[in-house]
């Protein structure tokens, strides 16, 4: 039986949120949770808790949000808690030297890639829109380089046509739940063994931007398909049609049987199976998106209600006026 250890968990969205109920659940204790300050959400712009923050409270853990960590006053706080290790999962504040250093164990990471491939804020996101087959979880120990610590343990799963980075992301954070929890069950070990990153492969994983997510018609199927997916469900990717904006949640790849000498961005043809655009190099099939005020609708819906805006012969475009 391992000795339970009593660890700080440091994370913010959803995903951190899975691993520490995960954890919760486990026979560690968790003492204290780092997380972002409150930030204004929604309509009303109103101050709201982080997921990691509101699963905290409601096992009554104390919780911590700083600015930064990089001040005396913050290293010991940290000190008073006596942690064995701490545990960080898309926390998003960079920990500095004097706060790795103070855990008996250390500082480790649970990062959604291969490392070190995707190394970065957006791994899931460019994992997809790279086109890649397999994907995964890392473990590492913490160093102050960006996601560059020693890998304790790597857990794999495959990529498939069908996922979005909604999709993965939530299976990523079943599985780097479950692979934290094999790592804190043999950490003394595992730290022993640690495996340096190979010098190959590094890749990065920059933060998305919103001026990605227009659609370059002009580009090939596969990758259009694959930023669609990509960009699903934030900050979703979007073409043009005159000066509306549509978005598009769902799309894959049909074989050119017409439309072959036809600009990029041509609508060829629409029914209820799809909406067939014109590439770079063939033709791609939108089975959902999102009218201008509307929600989002699959193509029958839309065939059903008022497919008029979308007449074949009109042609999307790719670039803001």
């Amino acid at each position: 039986m391992p000795t339970p250890l009593r660890v700080v968990f440091a994370g913010t969205p959803a995903f951190a949120a899975g691993h520490l109920t995960e954890l919760l659940a486990s026979e560690h204790e968790v003492i204290a949770v780092y997380t972002q300050p409150d930030r204004p959400a929604g309509r009303g712009k109103q101050l709201t808790a982080s997921p990691v923050k509101t699963v905290a409270q409601e096992h009554a853990i104390p919780v911590f949000q700083p600015v930064s960590l990089r001040s005396p006053e913050e290293e010991a706080a940290l000190q008073v808690l006596k942690p064995d290790v701490m545990v960080v999962v898309a926390y998003g504040l960079l920990l500095p030297k004097n706060i790795l250093d103070v855990p008996a164990f250390g500082c480790i990471n649970v990062h959604a890639s291969l490392l070190p491939r995707w190394r970065g804020a957006a791994p899931i996101h460019r994992a997809i829109e790279a086109g890649d087959q397999e994907t995964g979880v890392t473990i590492m120990r913490m160093d102050e380089g960006l996601d560059t610590g020693a890998m304790l343990m790597i857990a794999k799963t495959s990529i498939t046509a069908s996922h979005t980075t909604g999709t993965l992301t939530d299976e990523l954070e079943m599985l780097g739940a479950k692979t934290l929890i094999a790592t804190l069950s043999a950490l003394p070990a595992l730290l022993n063994e640690a495996v340096d990153q190979p010098e190959d492969g590094i890749t990065y994983a920059h933060k998305i931007s919103k001026t990605e997510a227009i659609i370059d018609w002009s580009q090939s199927t596969s990758n259009i398909t694959q930023k669609i997916r990509a960009l699903n469900p934030a900050p979703g990717c979007f073409t043009l049609l005159g000066d509306q904006r549509i978005k598009l949640w769902e799309a894959g790849a049909v074989s050119n049987d017409g439309g072959a000498n036809s600009a990029p961005g041509t609508i060829i043809s629409l029914n209820k199976e799809g909406l067939i655009v014109s590439t770079g190099d063939g033709l791609v099939s939108i089975s959902r998106l999102q009218l201008p005020n509307k929600k989002p609708l699959s193509i029958a819906e839309i065939v059903n209600g008022n497919p008029a805006p979308l007449s074949p012969g009109k042609q999307f475009g790719s670039h803001l006026k």
